[in-house]
């Protein structure tokens, strides 16, 4: 591959802390098993679809944590606020996309949103200046891995697939991309994700070692 001039970045667990370590403080906070939630929205028919909708907008935050909180078990009040509790931003992730864009190139965002309130997920980060194109799914009523969602991207980054690269942490959401061209990193620990980017794109992001 040539050297890429894109870089697509999902939000939650790339440009955030883990998504899953936020999942299990939530389970330990509400005494329950460890991996309950995530089990929920990943492998139970009714909670996944409920969580599917939610991603895709079709249905709104509150109806969510309304109809979610029963199959926990728990307090609807703030359901989905008290699971992501945890969630940070990620300062060396953040750090390296700023430092992408310094380098000339193109970053993008491509986000599974929860609903705007009253949980914000992007509050405290302003997308619009610090990335070049942003798609969130509710606003397309798609959500990844659609294969849909993919081909939008692609269109506000200006670029063709084979000029991207797509970080992501879930597996399942890569596929669809690569089909389209797009060089994909799974995101693991941030550090160990940059030293990935900084090779595909020959380009030091860090200031802690030299290339």
């Amino acid at each position: 591959m040539s050297r890429p001039t894109g870089l697509i970045l999902d939000f939650a667990g790339v440009l955030t802390t883990n998504v899953a370590a936020a999942m299990l403080g939530f389970d330990r906070r509400e005494g329950l098993p460890d991996g309950t939630f995530r089990t929920l929205v990943t492998e139970d028919p009714e909670g996944s679809a409920l969580y599917a909708d939610l991603e895709r907008g079709s249905l709104d935050q509150a109806e969510w944590n309304a109809r979610t909180a029963p199959l926990l078990g728990v307090d609807s009040a703030g359901l989905l606020g008290r699971v992501l509790r945890d969630l940070r931003p990620e300062p060396l992730m953040i750090a390296a996309a700023g430092a992408a864009r310094a380098a000339g190139i193109r970053v993008g965002v491509l986000s599974n949103s929860l609903g705007a309130g009253p949980f914000d997920l992007y509050r405290g980060f302003d997308l619009s200046a610090d990335y070049d194109a942003v798609v969130i799914s509710e606003h397309h009523r798609l959500r990844k891995p659609d294969p849909a969602i993919y081909p939008i991207m692609l269109e506000l980054m200006k670029l063709p697939g084979e000029e991207c690269v797509f970080v992501d942490d879930t597996p399942h959401n890569l596929p669809p991309a690569e089909r389209l061209g797009i060089t994909t990193v799974l995101a693991e620990e941030p550090a160990d994700t940059i030293a990935r980017i900084e090779g595909l794109f020959d380009v030091t992001l860090t200031t802690n070692r030299p290339r």
